[in-house]
């Protein structure tokens, strides 16, 4: 088992049990309690996990505000990349999430566009706008403000998106876009494929960090609009992907 999969299965185990012991991850695993305490360590770096005395306990997803505060510039500076690509007359979906308050922001003065989304906060915003405006219904995870599980899929079902922008927790070694919370991961992929482009949107913080739930991949997407520099080795695979990475002034 690969070091990303196995962090995987341990980012599954704290989900559905609250907590694991790092004995009992290396029986499980078949590694040695060195081998997961690095990873336990890993995992903790990149704020998927807390490290406890003898293992390690759930983290919870970060609140609104909390993510409304970092990286408030990057951010910034990703939406106003996107308003070029949004045309009067456009069906828009735009993801739960802060980046995508952000593009909500800039794109709301475009003329006769109307607006699909699963966050509470972009909604409450573009209601004192002029866009025509689609709360999608469901589940509300109050922490975040966003909306998942039965009712909000089976409205997807009935839209197709000219445009979607998306966000993401986590994106690993493999190019691989997760969530740290799995109820949102089918919506997210669902949402994807109603829409004609689609592009995720994320800041360098992002890259290279595992999650629980597997979305999909990176060349699922339009094409990629994000700060993060891109080392050689890192363009080649994402060259072999056939992942477009889009330009940002």
């Amino acid at each position: 088992m690969l070091a990303a999969e196995r962090q995987a299965r341990i980012l599954e185990l704290v989900k559905i049990q609250g907590s694991v012991a790092v004995e009992t991850l290396a029986q499980q695993l078949n590694v040695s309690p060195m081998t997961i305490r690095r990873d336990l360590m890993k995992l903790q770096s990149d704020n998927q996990l807390e490290r406890c005395h003898g293992g390690a306990v759930a983290k919870m997803e970060e609140n609104y505000i909390e993510k409304s505060f970092s990286h408030k510039e990057e951010k910034i500076q990703l939406a106003m990349a996107c308003k070029p690509l949004v045309s009067t007359g456009d069906t828009v979906y735009l993801d739960a999430g802060t980046t995508t308050y952000e593009i909500a922001k800039v794109i709301c003065t475009i003329p006769d566009i109307m607006v699909v989304t699963n966050d509470l906060e972009i909604a409450l915003m573009l209601n004192k706008t002029d866009v025509e405006l689609f709360l999608c219904g469901g589940a509300v995870q109050k922490s975040t403000g966003s909306m998942s599980g039965y009712y909000a899929t089976e409205m997807l079902q009935n839209f197709h998106f000219d445009i979607g922008f998306f966000g993401a927790a986590n994106i690993n070694e493999e190019f691989e876009v997760m969530t740290p919370t799995i109820e949102k991961a089918f919506l997210k992929r669902l949402a994807v494929n109603r829409c004609q482009k689609s592009y995720l949107v994320v800041d360098q913080s992002k890259f290279y960090r595992q999650g629980v739930a597997k979305i999909n991949q990176l060349n699922d997407y339009t094409a990629i609009i994000t700060n993060y520099v891109f080392t050689p080795p890192q363009k080649e695979k994402l060259k072999q992907m056939q992942i477009h990475i889009q330009p940002i002034k």
